[in-house]
């Protein structure tokens, strides 16, 4: 719809030029009132033309490395520790198995917009993406880690030689496999990929590369690295499967930061953004190359689906383990969402009468375990059946760092706009009478607490 085919459109009088001026004007405005205009560098890169004569080539970087490292360790989710395998403690030896755990043997940015699952997954693709300044991979950087510990290492390169895998696993104190999904914007296709996923499997025969080194390693690691869920059940209950770290898309630090996570530098924190199911149909939507799909869940997007529907996933929204242990206790709502009526009108969904924070959710946390830790609280609330709305709705939540041992209260506020629902007969947000239901957990189905707020 755009790009030349919008400009033939304008030439063709099929789209007026006042319309393109809107567009225009609706991104200048957003320039002008984030105060760009003013203060700002001047542009010196051309994003479409690395030759242009505006590239200036300068080098913003500083210390990003640095707060790059530390957002993909902590984005990292820690999904199973079975046999608390993790963090390793000098492993006499590991197995490094699959592709994905080095980099890409033709160089990091060899893909045009990452266009390729080769290697270390760090980026999907598409017209967002970057040129890497340089890559960490897991294997180099579990070698930096290994030599200091004098952990020998064994690796297998191959996603389909599943028996050449299984002789690199076999006898090693733990087995790390790498195994990915990929995808990106619609105008590259990757191994038939047309942008999107075909499927939820894993690629490059993953399931049996990790059923492989299962099979014979007591102590396998599975390390996923994937733009989205993936299913898991042809592994996840393995007995020797005894830890599933979630990567994600990791970036430029992907190596470094996994060595952070395994090795207990930093205690996994992460939350997974969205529900794994133990079954594709458990989804409200499927693939489809259809040109129209209707989205008949409504709100029940996600979380709220599987709520509704009492579907049990594999994990759920929100969850994610740490080295550590916390305890929720002693919740506590204030406040009232008082009289008034909300405004009506067009921009009234911005009206400090909603977003006012009127209403104190506090409770106390707990490091329970050894380790310092992070623990990320949730809080959901449950509207009223008159709402006509999704069970659960997060509404809030807090990163709360502990020292082992150590206790602090924590306060989230709500605004009536957390309680409110659209009312198309009145046009405007209002906040349904009833009992609101309030719970705090770990995640969108550990409800650690409970209490309520009457409207």
């Amino acid at each position: 719809y755009f790009g030349q085919t919008l400009v033939t459109q304008v030439q063709n009088g099929n789209v007026p030029q006042s319309r393109i001026d809107d567009l225009a004007t609706r991104i200048l405005a957003s320039w002008y009132y984030l105060g760009q205009d003013s203060g700002y560098p001047a542009v010196n890169f051309d994003s479409w033309s690395s030759s242009s004569s505006a590239n200036q080539h300068v080098n913003v970087q500083g210390d990003h490395k640095t707060l790059i490292r530390k957002i993909a360790a902590a984005s990292t989710v820690l999904l199973k520790n079975s046999k608390n395998l993790l963090p390793f403690n000098r492993p006499s030896s590991l197995a490094i198995i699959g592709s994905h755990a080095a980099p890409n043997p033709s160089g990091i940015n060899s893909c045009s917009d990452r266009g390729c699952n080769t290697g270390v997954l760090a980026q999907g693709w598409g017209s967002g993406t970057a040129e890497y300044p340089y890559l960490s991979d897991p294997t180099s950087a579990i070698r930096t880690q290994a030599t200091s510990d004098g952990t020998s290492i064994t690796t297998s390169t191959s996603d389909t030689d599943t028996t050449a895998a299984a002789n690199a696993a076999r006898g090693k104190s733990a087995a790390i496999v790498f195994v990915t999904a990929d995808s990106g914007e619609e105008y590259i296709t990757v191994e038939g990929n047309k942008g999107d996923r075909n499927d939820l499997n894993l690629w490059h025969n993953g399931n049996s590369l990790i059923s492989a080194v299962a099979a014979v390693n007591p102590n396998t690691v599975v390390v996923v690295q994937t733009v989205g869920q993936v299913l898991m059940e042809a592994w996840v209950d393995h007995p020797n499967v005894t830890s599933i770290v979630w990567s994600g898309l990791s970036g430029q630090e992907a190596g470094n930061a996994l060595v952070d996570i395994l090795y207990g530098v930093v205690n996994p924190s992460g939350r997974l953004p969205y529900t794994i199911a133990k079954s594709a149909s458990d989804y409200p939507a499927s693939i489809s190359s259809a040109s129209s799909i209707p989205y008949s869940e409504g709100l029940l997007v996600d979380y709220r689906w599987f709520d509704a529907k009492n579907i049990a996933p594999r994990y759920e929204f929100g969850f994610g383990l740490s080295y550590t242990t916390f305890s929720y206790a002693s919740l506590s709502v204030s406040g009232s969402i008082g009289t008034g009526s909300t405004p009506s009108g067009p921009g009234t969904s911005v009206s400090s009468y909603l977003h006012d924070k009127v209403i104190t959710v506090s409770f106390t946390l707990t490091n329970t375990g050894s380790r310092a830790g992070t623990e990320i609280a949730q809080l959901y609330i449950s509207p009223p059946s008159s709402a006509g709305s999704p069970p659960y709705l997060l509404k809030g939540f807090e990163s709360v760092y502990l020292a082992a041992g150590a206790t602090t209260t924590v306060t989230i506020q709500l605004s009536r706009f957390d309680f409110s629902i659209w009312s198309s007969a009145q046009q405007k947000f209002v906040v349904p009478g009833g009992t609101h239901g309030i719970t705090v957990g770990p995640s969108s189905r550990i409800r650690s607490l409970t209490g309520s707020l009457v409207v």
